[in-house]
């Protein structure tokens, strides 16, 4: 076992990381309210994927302090200069989490759980050493969304009828147990659920988020699945870790979806703000009819899910409560703009992996099947 630990902020430490992150004096200047704020201690599994560097950020500008527990075996894709200002701990959610024992905290968020055992082993190690547990869940405890109104008060399916063969069920399945096994640890007055929809923006490797303002940048004729009235959603990694972290703040517990954009959006309201936002010369081809989008495997293109069957009500999760709480959306344009500059400084080939929601190449092969229809 290693552990790297560096001190966190002294006064020049502070005003370095001020210059890393792009804050200006004026945007550390605190308001009377915002100078009464708590410093908090705040402990993240994992730290260097997604939601994490936009976490590290966002808690360091607001004056918390940052431990992370990784492997060890990735560098952030963003803000590296933050976390510079941020204690590293090295272990292994698997087997090897020594160096999280005889220490306090006064929140976790635990963003890098993909086991069960995970949740379950951390949590009862760490339920007397900090105040507050977050755990990053997912919409997709409600897998298959048979219903077209999603809201916290609907039961989370705990029972995969495939054991395992269908990755959507297996994935709900372990989020909604991993939710109990924070809650069994931390108590439901101490445990905060976060439930995400599709994450989207800078640090989107996944590349469901990059491929519209990808694709409407490109120009020319442009194939949108589905109806113009169908719904779409999806958060973008900022507003959903600025709300985990105020939601600290406050001392929140309970168990929110948080997803967005802040009102109901169809995709053609979605399709036209992208494209309006990017400033792009398209036309529009509509194909809205499920079963040749079925027929031609075009079932997603993020945010877009055909809307049958499991994926009835995948678009219409409730995130009033998230509302009500604080939840802060970005217009989806700036998603989109901020998107396409941090695609924009990855290597082709980290362009390419994986390969987005639909090809040039099928694209057009559909295009053309569709006019021939």
């Amino acid at each position: 076992m290693t552990i790297h630990r560096r001190a966190f902020l002294t006064a020049s430490a502070s005003a370095a990381c001020a210059v890393g992150l792009g804050i200006t004096p004026q945007a550390q200047a605190a308001s009377p309210q915002e100078g009464a704020r708590k410093k908090l201690r705040i402990l993240i599994l994992g730290g260097t994927n997604l939601t994490g560097p936009h976490n590290v950020r966002y808690a360091l500008e607001r004056g918390h302090e940052v431990t992370i527990f990784t492997r060890g075996q990735r560098k952030p894709g963003l803000f590296q200069e933050a976390f510079e200002h941020v204690e590293h701990l090295i272990g292994d959610r698997e087997d090897n989490l020594e160096a999280l024992k005889g220490r306090t905290w006064d929140a976790v968020i635990d963003a890098s759980g993909r086991k069960v055992e995970w949740t379950e082993k951390t949590a009862q190690l760490l339920q007397d050493a900090a105040q507050t547990y977050l755990y990053v869940s997912s919409t997709g405890v409600f897998y298959p969304y048979r219903t077209t109104e999603i809201s916290e008060a609907m039961p989370p399916v705990f029972v995969d009828p495939t054991d395992g063969k269908n990755g959507s069920h297996a994935y709900g399945v372990m989020k909604a147990l991993s939710e109990n096994a924070a809650r069994a640890a931390f108590g439901r007055d101490r445990t905060l659920v976060i439930r995400p929809g599709y994450i989207v923006g800078p640090l989107d490797r996944t590349h469901r988020g990059t491929y519209w303002p990808t694709r409407l940048r490109r120009g020319g004729e442009v194939l949108v699945p589905g109806k113009k009235t169908d719904e779409v959603q999806q958060i973008d990694v900022r507003d959903l870790t600025e709300f985990m972290i105020r939601s600290l703040e406050a001392g929140t517990s309970g168990t929110f979806n948080v997803t967005g954009p802040g009102s109901r959006t169809t995709m053609e309201a979605f399709v036209h703000g992208v494209g309006s936002a990017i400033g792009s010369d398209v036309t529009w081809t509509w194909v809205d009819d499920y079963g040749f989008l079925d027929a031609q495997r075009i079932g997603f293109a993020i945010p877009w899910i055909l809307p049958t069957g499991d994926h009835l009500g995948s678009q219409r999760i409730d995130v009033s409560k998230a509302k009500a709480a604080g939840l802060s959306f970005r217009p989806i344009g700036t998603t989109a703009i901020d998107t396409l500059k941090w695609y924009d400084t990855l290597t082709p080939e980290q362009q390419q992996k994986p390969r987005m929601a639909i090809s040039p190449e099928k694209e057009e092969a559909v295009l053309r099947a569709w006019a021939a229809r």
